[in-house]
């Protein structure tokens, strides 16, 4: 094109206007929450591998047939219509699978267990209580003094009766055919000793660790037992007697893990589900505005 009269050049400067990038951009909470999604679904098969039977049985049934028409989680009933009016299958959720699966798991634990205390002949004598229940927080199991007291343990001491190792160890094998976690509580009453540097503190405490001890010896690893308590006299049985020998006890529970386990699942999901949507949102204001 030849140069304009006058001899000026015309010099057409052309911008470039980009969306936002780097930093500004939503393309690394996109990976971010694929990487989210990855070490979600690791973590439901590690822990879906280290299930019993039962429990594994009870997903497989969930995902394979949620409404219960194959394997009996639903009614009972297999028919979709009653009569000639349509019926409404409520889907159970996977949380309340799993919890129906291990709690039937810990009253099967609980027969067991009473079943192997009352065929043996060397707890015939045992004036002690073992108090098995299915409770909100999982399967509780306390050794519970009777009479005077000093059944399990010599009363102000923690050496432990043979009797309470044997019973231990009864309950112990059972616990080793599973894999939940164990908390382990000794309780006192609150009778007080008469000086400062031993106190109820220390002694709920030492009895918890020698049952650790017994249940370690017949299969229940440190690997299982994630607490021990020593709660002392704060949660006593009989309230409305502070000094009742059932207040003296020994405590091991099973925790429900399925609630946390799929609560922990379904954060992670909301986590990756606001990212996606904060990645979105990320692209929309960096689009690049209209040419004029």
């Amino acid at each position: 094109m030849a140069p304009p009269k006058g001899g000026r050049k015309i010099i057409i400067v052309k911008k470039k206007i980009s969306g936002g990038g780097g930093h500004h951009g939503g393309s690394w909470k996109v990976a971010y929450a694929d990487f989210v999604t990855a070490m979600m679904a690791f973590f439901m098969v590690m822990w879906i591998l280290g299930m019993d039977d039962k429990t594994r049985k009870a997903v497989e049934g969930y995902f394979s047939n949620p409404v219960g028409i194959k394997k009996g989680f639903g009614s009972g009933s297999s028919a979709l219509f009653v009569g000639s009016s349509p019926t409404t299958i409520q889907r159970p959720s996977l949380k309340t699978v799993m919890h129906s699966a291990e709690k039937r798991t810990y009253e099967q634990l609980r027969e067991r267990i009473l079943q192997k205390l009352a065929a043996s002949d060397s707890l015939k004598g045992l004036k002690g209580i073992v108090d098995i229940q299915v409770t909100n927080e999982g399967l509780r199991i306390e050794l519970v003094e009777a009479g005077k007291g000093d059944q399990y343990f010599a009363l102000g001491s923690a050496q432990m009766k043979p009797a309470t190792a044997l019973v231990l160890r009864v309950v112990g094998s059972e616990l080793a055919t599973l894999s939940q976690k164990v908390i382990l509580e000794g309780h006192t009453d609150a009778a007080k000793f008469g000086g400062v540097a031993y106190s109820n503190w220390e002694l709920s405490t030492e009895r918890a660790l020698a049952a650790r001890r017994i249940l370690s010896e017949v299969g229940v690893g440190d690997g299982r037992i994630t607490e021990i308590r020593g709660l002392a006299d704060t949660h006593l049985r009989v309230p409305t007697d502070p000094t009742a020998a059932a207040n003296r006890r020994i405590s091991i529970l099973l925790p429900f893990t399925t609630d946390k386990l799929l609560d922990a699942a379904a954060a992670a999901d909301s986590a990756m589900r606001d990212s996606i949507e904060v990645g979105a949102s990320g692209r929309k204001s960096g689009a690049a505005p209209a040419k004029p």
